[in-house]
């Protein structure tokens, strides 16, 4: 199903059966309600439509993956070429054994959930990660003591040209918030592995992690997840910290005054705004302690400027 449009690269794309709309608002799809279009959204009706897709899309055209939108930054120019964003069809959870088996847009809750209601422990930590599989999995995300990279089996994928095949875990190549697997990889779903457990042990795990989560994160605002990553050996929030940029403001941003390595959007800020308050901060923290922070929420698209 194609939305009626003049623009050009949308009469360059091929027939699909899921969504393609043109110039496509992209704010309300992140966290962070921010940022501009996408010049064209790409919504598969399933795995084939998006290979099918995927094979006959010409070369040349950009291509960006949006997952749930919990750990990302649209910038206000808009994203050019295609997004693709995974709905319904990629959504869902399977139990055999001590194998869970889960979509790439099904949120990390809802697989800790499943898990609980079969009895399987070592999902718990799935509970305390916003967003979605398929964006775990793209940046190896991670909360109470445990990542993706200690659970995954294998990863179903589908690259640039249409071919889906499977990934193993060694083949992810997982490190600290970050997976070598190729960019223009798009995950479908992944095998994670459990273990037989206590309902009850579970459910109170799960519950300690979400009570942790109201207590120390800012989550009932326009946040994202982590803004920077952990540099070795040290906590981003307690450099942060340190260099006084905890509550600091630009525009309608703010670095949070109860977690500071969580950026918010306190009603009017722009993603230019965002962004421009992380980068004061990293310059901040170097200065003050020599430590480079790594960025670990994304930032995809173009400024107003470019």
């Amino acid at each position: 199903m194609t939305a009626a449009t003049s623009s050009p690269l949308l009469s360059r794309l091929p027939a699909v059966r899921g969504l393609l709309e043109s110039d496509a608002p992209l704010r309300n799809s992140t966290w962070f309600r921010v940022g501009g279009t996408a010049e064209v959204l790409f919504q598969p009706a399933d795995e084939e439509d998006l290979a099918s897709f995927l094979k006959r899309l010409p070369a040349g055209v950009p291509l960006t993956v949006l997952g749930l939108g919990s750990n990302v930054i649209i910038r206000d120019g808009g994203v050019d070429g295609v997004v693709v964003r995974l709905g319904s069809g990629f959504r869902g959870v399977e139990v055999d054994g001590t194998i869970v088996t889960a979509g790439a847009a099904t949120v990390d809750f809802q697989v800790a959930r499943a898990a609980l209601m079969h009895g399987l422990t070592g999902l718990e930590f799935l509970c305390g990660i916003p967003g979605s599989l398929g964006g775990g999995l793209r940046m190896n995300a991670g909360a109470y003591g445990r990542e993706f990279k200690d659970v995954v089996i294998d990863v179903r994928t589908v690259d640039r040209h249409g071919n889906i095949r499977t990934l193993s875990c060694a083949d992810m190549g997982f490190s600290y918030r970050h997976s070598g697997a190729p960019e223009d990889l798009i995950f479908l779903s992944a095998r994670l592995k459990a273990a037989p457990g206590d309902t009850n042990a579970i459910a109170a795990r799960m519950a300690e992690i979400q009570k942790s989560r109201e207590e120390s994160q800012p989550i009932r605002t326009h946040t994202g997840g982590s803004t920077f990553a952990n540099p070795n050996g040290e906590k981003a929030w307690q450099l942060i910290d340190t260099a006084g940029c905890r509550g600091m403001k630009l525009g309608g941003a703010q670095v949070s005054a109860q977690h500071c390595n969580f950026l918010i959007n306190t009603g009017n800020a722009t993603a230019e705004e965002l962004e421009n308050l992380g980068e004061a901060v990293r310059a901040r923290v170097a200065e003050k302690t020599g430590v480079d922070l790594r960025w670990e929420i994304r930032r995809l698209g173009k400024k107003c400027s470019q």
